[in-house]
């Protein structure tokens, strides 16, 4: 559904579900982080082996976590207050992350050029002004630094889409539709929450981070590997369409 709401509205909303959405994470995340998300994110990473990483929009920390037992120098930040909290509950002692509140559209609380790399999984459809957070990100990477984010697929999910069924429940094709609309819109999770999300076209996105200033150096499209495939085979059903996509710019 669509609604005309802002990101004050999407932390509120976050925070709410932060303890609910962090029970349905092992430290790989969430299935779909396990199964697209972590795969892709790795393998444009390289080595994070004594960089400084953001992890911007942290979520209760698990990907944070994963990235400082790499080697790396790790600050994360989330726009929700409880999230923080958990993924502070969730650290030990010997993982030196350090945690901060904040969101990603305006960062003041770090300094220009801080950072090697920033990783932002599944944050940006989370904020109304995207062109702030791109911004930020640019300001607080050193010359030459990479920023790596994952977003649902603009082309795919949008305010308006979901499976086509027969009578019995046979899945047809996946149904698209106010692809050109931007803005806010309602989404059903888990079992009664419906959370804020944020949606534009890809040629927003890609034209936003050209004008930021970001070299595009690498777009993927996550699917299920053989070996997840045989872990989890219901899976199969996400070669008909791309949830997901990740890019990888530089400055």
């Amino acid at each position: 559904m669509i609604i005309n709401a802002g990101t004050e509205e999407a932390i509120k909303r976050w925070d709410s579900f932060a303890d609910t959405y962090s029970k349905n994470h092992t430290e790989q995340g969430d299935l779909h982080k396990e199964v697209f998300l972590n795969p892709a994110l790795f393998s444009l990473m390289e080595s994070v082996k004594n960089k400084k990483v953001l992890d911007a929009g942290c979520g209760e920390g698990y990907l944070s976590r994963i990235l400082s037992k790499s080697g790396a120098t790790v600050t994360a930040v989330d726009y929700s207050p409880r999230m923080i909290e958990i993924a502070k509950e969730r650290t030990s002692k010997d993982l030196l992350i350090d945690y901060k509140q904040g969101n990603c559209e305006e960062l003041t609380i770090l300094e220009d050029k801080s950072f090697d790399l920033i990783v932002s999984n599944m944050v940006i459809q989370d904020l109304a002004n995207y062109e702030k957070a791109f911004s930020e990100m640019y300001r607080l990477l050193v010359d030459g630094g990479c920023f790596i984010f994952s977003i649902l697929h603009p082309c795919f999910v949008t305010p308006e889409c979901g499976w086509e069924k027969t009578e019995s429940g046979e899945k047809l094709h996946w149904n698209v539709d106010k692809y050109f609309y931007e803005g806010a819109y309602e989404q059903g999770l888990g079992k009664k929450e419906k959370m804020l999300f944020f949606h534009r076209t890809l040629t927003s996105y890609i034209n936003t981070l050209i004008k930021t200033g970001f070299v595009l150096e690498s777009i993927v499209e996550p699917k299920p590997s053989t070996e997840m495939l045989k872990k989890y085979p219901s899976f199969e059903e996400d070669f008909r369409c791309a949830d997901f996509i990740v890019f990888k710019v530089k400055k």
